[in-house]
């Protein structure tokens, strides 16, 4: 079962991000064409920056959450599940503080 559901899920999910990738591409394309009634413009007028460096965060978290997996691997006998979970939950939560941080300072530059 598990040789049929691992690949069925990767590609599902890469499936997934490839439509919504392009849906978004799409809505975008038709919001600057004027096609779109005047109601949903405000769903996509923001700019890129009010959003800033929205990667940034899900890498970092990303990164905590796999320091935390490699740990256990690493270490299985010393460290126990619960004290991975703990870690992960730790260290995405230090990803979330760094992210703010980066933010708060690059929004602060771009008002200046």
């Amino acid at each position: 079962m598990k040789d049929v559901l691992v690949p069925a899920v990767i590609f599902f999910s890469f499936a997934y991000i490839i439509k919504a990738f392009y849906d978004y591409r799409l809505q975008r394309l038709l919001i600057d064409k004027g096609m779109v009634d005047e109601n949903i413009k405000y769903l996509f007028s923001r700019p890129l920056s009010a959003q800033p460096l929205n990667s940034l965060k899900w890498g970092l978290v990303l990164i905590g959450l796999g320091a935390a997996l490699m740990m256990y691997a690493l270490f299985p006998d010393e460290i126990s599940e619960q004290t991975t979970f703990g870690c992960m939950f730790l260290f995405a939560g230090i990803g979330f503080l760094i992210y703010y941080f980066i933010a708060k300072k690059l929004v602060r530059q771009e008002k200046e």
